[in-house]
């Protein structure tokens, strides 16, 4: 890697220059992490952090948005559709403690995890939240494990 290039996941846009990067507010960055459609990079100061792949993460939601005329609520009913435990390997021990798979109303990112595989995961590297955040992705994952068409 050329010492001049960034990692797509490196922490490197403070809140104001992701949302000049998105022609977005603040305000809807900040939104979309309170509604759990984006974990920003949190700063040891505790300042919101955004990567290169969160860019493209919240064009591409932005896009569902405005394009596709999926509401927040839509992509978030959508993502908790998503079998997290089958994605994780979760054993059926986990399963039955955790709030994600037996209520499954939310991303199972904006679940409080104990005693299971992922309650000493950064949610923000598990795939589950990195590969669905789009309609295509979300689609997709929801029919490979599923199946149908």
């Amino acid at each position: 890697m050329d010492k001049n290039t960034i990692p797509n996941d490196e922490a490197i846009f403070p809140i104001r220059i992701a949302a000049k990067l998105l022609n977005i507010s603040v305000h809807t960055l900040r939104k979309y992490e309170r509604d759990g459609l984006i974990i920003p990079f949190k700063s040891p100061g505790n300042q919101r952090l955004f990567s290169n792949n969160d860019i493209i993460r919240i064009n591409r939601i932005r896009n569902n948005i405005n394009v596709k005329k999926i509401s927040i609520n839509g992509l978030l009913a959508l993502i908790s559709l998503i079998p997290c435990w089958k994605i994780k390997k979760c054993s059926d021990d986990e399963r039955l403690i955790c709030k994600a798979f037996k209520e499954n109303l939310s991303p199972c990112w904006l679940y409080k995890h104990t005693d299971n595989i992922c309650a000493t995961n950064d949610c923000r590297d598990c795939d589950v939240y990195k590969q669905n955040f789009d309609y295509e992705n979300i689609r997709e994952t929801i029919r490979l494990f599923y199946g149908g068409r």
